[in-house]
């Protein structure tokens, strides 16, 4: 649940656009001393799963959830494999005739209460572990959406549309021209304004 963690739901934001004012589409300046020659009302693209990968509030949120994540699964197995030694102990009991039939009948009972118990808390448990990682994924997206719309407003493309190579996204840019390539300019914006934001609080 690393990485993977951050790539469910990312569909959310692939039809991400910022459109200009001007319905006119200009085309990319010809300038070979940049690495990115996109001007204003050129359609652009950024790389997802670097974003992803390099922003630092991901990464801050993702070990948050993980390190959550990872206590409420070690408590599920806690709980599990008491729930296999007291069955354990009560088959062994019931193999040596250690118990009468009205005590094994109400030990029986008692683990079948324990079972459906802890059936129940896993499936709570794991519905936590899902809100978590959606919640964490949604501030995630927001903050990127956020920030794309504000650098746009300086930056006045005509369309922004991401890339991803994930194997379960279905990116709306196959291929494009890398100077109309602005990740590099999407991942710095993102992380000092989350460094920013840190030192504010």
């Amino acid at each position: 649940m690393k990485k993977n963690i951050l790539v469910c739901g990312i569909a959310a934001l692939m039809a991400l656009v910022a459109c200009n004012q001007n319905s006119n589409v200009a085309p990319a300046a010809q300038n070979a001393g940049s690495d990115t020659t996109a001007v204003a009302g050129s359609i652009v693209f950024f790389d997802m799963d670097k974003v992803m990968q390099g922003y630092d509030m991901a990464n801050d949120l993702n070990s948050v959830v993980e390190t959550k994540v990872s206590g409420i699964q070690a408590e599920i197995d806690r709980r599990g494999k008491k729930l296999e030694k007291d069955a354990a102990d009560f088959q062994n009991k019931m193999d040596k005739g250690l118990l009468t039939q009205s005590v094994a009948q109400v030990q029986y009972q008692k683990l079948g209460e324990q079972q459906q118990a802890y059936q129940q808390y896993v499936v709570t448990k794991q519905q936590e572990m899902a809100e978590e990682q959606q919640v964490m994924l949604n501030q995630i997206m927001d903050a990127i959406s956020s920030f794309v719309r504000e650098f746009n407003e300086e930056h006045k493309y005509a369309l922004i549309l991401t890339t991803s190579s994930s194997n379960n996204i279905s990116a709306p840019v196959v291929t494009g021209d890398p100077r109309l390539d602005i990740t590099d300019e999407i991942l710095a914006g993102l992380n000092a304004a989350y460094i920013k934001s840190k030192e504010n609080k």
